[in-house]
């Protein structure tokens, strides 16, 4: 019978014959794949047994040669792994996948005329037919051929450094999605080979889901190895996992590839006596430090920073001082023009935070001198910002400061400026920073007042450029190895293999334990994870280690009395659980009483392990002994998959590890995917250079400059572009940006393009407009974008969908399609909940696209409006930052609306910035409900008393209001609702109409409009439990005819006391004083606005 089966059924040679057990198991599988049949009743059992383990073996071969590297070898074993699956041969037609739709005649056709698929591609429907001799097959192979699973590639390679390269992979699928052929996903391979050297330099895992399939392209980034000489080309290979012939290549030609220019070598640490704090030769300056030596890398720079004048980069590892570098430079400043600022600026807002508490109990309050912040958080006013001495800023809102110079003082006040972490230029929020330092560098030769720049970063490969375009000669330049820590670091990197992150986490959890237990079992931990839930799952995992281990408290170094007094205090139910095994944990879902506590709990060793996001990586100083890295990936809500955290993030981790006044070494454990794994090694002790990506974000700046006045044409947009760090490496690393060679025609023809471009970009979004001569002109819509701080496309976004009635749903619609928003993390498993809120809220949303940032943004609002619960507290953290920027997005939106001369959408406009900074509806809830500690009861009692609004509630004595209220609330609650009616305005309107006021404009009418607030309080703080940041009362003073939906005037202004403002309208209008309208409303209050007929002439 085996003799028959290798006759009838087997396509390849059989070794060993079938007398042999090897030829009868090869029989069997050839029949297996065959799907040939069997007779007797022991060969039917043997080929069960074998198929039943056949798929798994396959793969496992197959994952031996990709892990080896072996192209040709991985692509053969892939096909025949597929051949197992589907029981076809890989050199049978491709369109035999579809036999329970095409039938056996039609197959052997095909196979009979030859015809691959590309050849079926180019053929219609008719043809088909007429080829298989089958007029109603054509359509059945034709609708088979649109499902079987195509892509088209592209790919963008840019070089890192000579020996690393950047490959972004956009993948388009291009076929028909069908559920009963493709179920809910597709796992396809990619993999980039050099096929001369047959091997595989990296491969990875995507998978295709039919959501992905309409949203188009999708784009991978990773990065590959090259070698000199460079090889003609790679391969790019995408292959399905499970369709046999379903692969696209992509080629990748090395032709026109020019490697970046070969970095410059690092300053060598000088053997130097360490130099004393005397050296100051001020007491009160050497009263700031505890320590009496200044460390080797301090003693080398000191000279330069506190003797001169001159700009410093001072590169060095993480741990090695170099924020008290920046304070000597600070010092220096002080002693030689102390009526100038010291500007300190920190890409994030936790390292902001950090600089601030830290100067505030020491430096600014030793030396006297003034601190202020200026963060998302916290905008002080122009007298605080023009008295300051030092000012602590994000990127951000220095930009959206300093883009109005000329007019503000004290920004040409700036002696110093102190960048911290300048190798995040090269990050997400690296464009800001390089427009702020060009920016500043411009005024200063502008104002001829010369600004010190001193940037502080990790180790740079290519630290000479980022020194040359901040202006530093070599005396400035300061570039250590990675090595020279104060602490010396032993790393240890351990791969991981498993192609799902959740399991991988899980598998990496008794390694992380073990090696606490073999490099920190007393001294204190901290291990990075990539995600509020992992923090909790893996202190659960290490709790129950301990606990085999028959020691669960071993991390535990404080009393039991001590241990439930801290309990008690904590809020989070898993901290709570954690903390009783001396194990903490730190994210930003913590309310601030628990993560202070925590972290002061680790800072004095009573818990000894850390588990954090990696976010307190940058925030909060807290070194430990050694440093675990747990993964070092995070999940990317934007392009729904893991990737990579940044290497500088992960050199931050590391930093860490290692206390320099308690220990001799520190240790940093590496867990990471085991592709990965080479790349870690590579990178952690070679320098990564930074790189700009201003070139992406050129809209945005140019728009700016453009309507500060600082660009008006081509030309000095391509002069604007000079100052930049771009300009720099564009001439350093050319194929990083796509320049084909150096010559300068070729570096200008890609400025000059790069400029049209985004000018014709902001020209289409309405935003600016080009003239003939090459001039370029800001128009409103540009204007509006620069004031506020938003993004071209949001206004743009704006102005096409507003329009006369835009109703208040819509604008909610609007306001959370802004691109400010495109950022709103959703996480893993977001979209349930999403779902679930989308069911309790008003205005329905798109249920298609739960997981998209907008519809969260949508959700969220919604949910803040009806004072729902929110179903967890990262949803808290996410809603306060939604608020925090629609103020702006919402001012915007009023300027716009009153721009196109929509009266009834800018009063929606007014509207909803109400609802957002009291979180109720409009409309939908009494305003009386923004009152404390209110209830139907209450609301009865004030409507039987003629109070129906808040209007008349503010007009009822105080007196009056205590006894009518006192049956229904306690003393305590009446004392708190009565505390917030005396703080709410009262304002009252006066004003006079000057006809036809020549004086002033020939045909033009004058209203003079004087506001008196109820001097009961002065206290101009909004009274808005609801709203997440202090927020000051506002008034926009509108003249307009509600009939005809027309805009005369309109002002905003605000009102401490009293106020007078003049608004002008014209004389030849067609309407009469008696149809315009005073309107006067709050931009905090519902309930509150006031509106008068102007021809009624009230009071004067």
């Amino acid at each position: 019978e085996l003799e028959n089966l290798r006759h009838n059924f087997c396509h390849l040679e059989v070794r060993g014959g079938p007398e042999d057990k090897i030829g009868k198991i090869n029989i069997l599988i050839q029949v297996y794949i065959s799907r040939g049949t069997l007779e007797g009743f022991s060969l039917i059992a043997d080929s069960a047994y074998i198929s039943a383990s056949l798929g798994r073996i396959m793969r496992a071969l197959f994952e031996i040669c990709l892990h080896q590297g072996w192209c040709s070898m991985a692509a053969l074993l892939l096909d025949y792994c597929k051949a197992v699956d589907r029981q076809i041969w890989p050199h049978q037609h491709a369109l035999r996948q579809f036999d329970r739709d095409l039938s056996h005649e039609i197959l052997h056709k095909l196979e009979d005329r030859e015809v691959g698929l590309d050849r079926l591609y180019d053929m219609d429907e008719k043809e088909i037919g007429a080829l298989i001799r089958h007029p109603h097959g054509g359509k059945m192979v034709m609708e088979c051929l649109h499902c079987f699973p195509c892509l088209h590639l592209s790919a963008n390679i840019s070089p890192i450094t000579r020996t690393v390269l950047q490959v972004t992979l956009t993948i388009t699928p291009d076929f028909v999605w069908k559920e009963r052929y493709h179920g809910t996903a597709e796992r396809w391979w990619i993999w980039v080979e050099d096929s001369e050297n047959e091997h595989i330099y990296h491969s990875e895992h995507f998978i295709l889901t039919k959501k992905m399939m309409n949203e188009g392209g999708h784009t991978i980034s990773f990065t590959i190895p090259i070698f000199e000489p460079l090889p003609p080309q790679y391969y790019i290979r995408v292959i399905s996992d499970g369709w046999l012939h379903a692969e696209a290549i992509h080629t990748v030609s090395f032709q026109h590839l020019i490697l970046p220019e070969v970095h410059s070598a690092h300053t060598e640490l000088l053997d130097l006596r360490p130099l004393p704090v005397t050296a100051l030769g001020n007491k009160l300056y050497e009263s700031l430090y505890t320590f009496s030596h200044f460390n080797p890398i301090q003693t080398q720079v000191f000279h330069i920073l506190y003797h001169t004048d001159n700009n410093v980069l001072l590169g060095a590892p993480t741990g090695s001082g170099k924020t008290i570098s920046a304070e000597v430079a600070m010092l220096r400043l002080f002693n030689t023009e102390p009526e100038m600022k010291v500007l300190y600026i920190a890409p994030l807002k936790a390292l902001v935070r950090e600089r601030l508490a830290d100067w505030k109990k020491g430096l600014a309050k030793v030396l006297h001198k003034r601190i202020v912040e200026l963060t998302g958080d916290f905008t002080p006013d122009l007298k605080a910002l023009d008295s300051a001495d030092i000012i602590v800023s994000t990127p951000e809102k220095w930009d959206g400061i300093s883009r109005n110079w000329q007019n503000r003082s004290y920004i040409k006040k700036v002696g110093i400026i102190i960048i911290d972490e300048i190798h995040l230029l090269g990050g997400d929020r690296g464009p800001v920073l390089e427009v702020i330092v060009s920016r500043m560098r411009y005024i200063s030769s502008q104002t001829e007042n010369p600004v010190r720049f001193v940037g502080l970063s990790t180790a740079l490969a290519n630290a000479r450029d980022l020194a040359n375009w901040l202006g530093i000669g070599d005396m400035g330049l300061f570039n250590f190895k990675p090595s020279v820590r104060p602490v010396p670091l032993e790393v240890h990197i351990q791969g991981y293999p498993g192609k799902f992150y959740c399991p991988r986490m899980k598998s990496m959890n008794k390694p992380a334990y073990a090696s606490i237990m073999t490099h920190s079992p007393f001294k204190p931990v901290l291990i990075f994870v990539s995600s509020r839930r992992q923090t909790r799952l893996t202190a659960l995992d290490l709790i129950q280690f301990a606990n085999t281990d028959e020691n669960p408290r071993q991390f535990l170094h404080m009393s039991e009395d001590k241990l439930e007094m801290i309990v008690s205090q904590i809020a989070d139910t898993n901290l709570k659980h954690t903390l009783q095994f001396g194990i903490g944990l730190h994210h930003a879902g913590l309310n601030d009483q628990d993560r202070s506590l925590v972290e002061e709990l680790f800072t004095n060793n009573k818990i000894q392990v850390l588990v954090s996001t990696s976010t307190l990586a940058w925030g909060v100083n807290l070194p430990a002994h050694m440093v675990i890295i747990k993964g070092t990936e995070y999940y990317d809500g934007k392009s729904k998959q893991y990737v990579d955290f940044p290497i500088t993030d992960v050199l931050q981790m590391m930093g860490r590890a290692g206390r320099p006044q308690y220990d001799q070494h520190g240790k940093a454990v590496i867990l990471v995917h085991d592709p990965k794994k080479s790349f870690y090694k590579k990178f952690l002790y070679e320098p990564f250079p930074v790189e700009s990506s201003l070139h992406h974000h050129l809209h945005d700046h140019f728009n700016a400059e453009i309507a500060a006045g600082t660009i008006a044409s081509k030309q000095d947009a391509i002069d604007y572009l000079t100052w930049t760090y771009l300009f720099r490496r564009l001439i350093m690393n050319p194929s990083y940006y796509g320049l084909e060679n150096t010559a300068s025609s070729a570096i200008n023809s890609y400025l000059s393009n790069l400029v049209s471009n985004s000018l014709q970009t902001l020209d289409d979004a309405g935003c600016v407009r080009i003239n003939e001569d090459g001039t370029v002109d800001s128009l409103a819509l540009g204007t509006t974008a620069a004031n506020y701080y938003l993004k071209y496309t949001t206004v743009s976004l704006f102005s096409s969908n507003i329009g006369t009635d835009t109703s208040i749903e819509e604008l909610v619609h609007l306001l959370s399609n802004a691109s400010e928003y495109d950022e709103l993390p959703v996480r893993h498993n977001e979209e349930e909940l999403n779902a679930a809120l989308a069911k309790e809220v008003q205005i329905a949303v798109d249920s298609r696209s739960l997981d998209d940032p907008h519809i969260k943004t949508n959700l969220l609002l919604q949910a803040h409006f009806m004072r729902l619960e929110v179903p967890i507290t990262d949803y808290v953290t996410d809603t306060k930052s939604v608020l925090d920027q629609s103020i702006r997005i919402l001012q915007a939106m009023v300027d716009i609306a009153a721009n196109a001369d929509c009266l009834r959408t800018t009063i929606n406009a007014f509207y909803l910035l109400q609802m957002v900074v009291q979180g109720m509806w409009f409309g939908k809830n009494d305003p009386l409900w923004m009152l404390p500690n209110m209830s139907n009861e209450v609301l009865d009692i004030l409507r039987d008393h003629g109070i129906t609004n808040l209007l008349q509630l503010l007009q009822f004595s105080t007196v009056g209001l205590h006894q009518i209220l006192q049956p229904v609330l306690t003393t305590s609650q009446l004392s708190e609702l009565i505390q917030v009616v005396d703080r709410l305005p009262r304002v009252e309107i006066r004003w006079r109409l000057h006809q036809n006021a020549g004086k002033h404009k020939e045909g033009f009418h004058i209203v003079d409009i004087q506001l008196n607030r109820n001097p009961r309080n002065r206290d101009t703080k909004a009274f808005a439990p609801f709203y997440p940041k202090v927020k000051d009362e506002g008034w926009w003073v509108l003249l307009g005819n509600l009939t005809a939906g027309k805009i005369h005037a309109l002002k905003r202004v605000c009102v401490v006391d009293h106020i007078t403002t003049s608004l002008v309208i014209p004389s030849n209008l067609q309407e009469t004083f008696k149809d315009i309208t005073l309107s006067v409303i709050s931009d905090c209050y519902l309930g509150l606005d006031q509106h008068y007929n102007l021809g009624d002439f009230g009071p004067t």
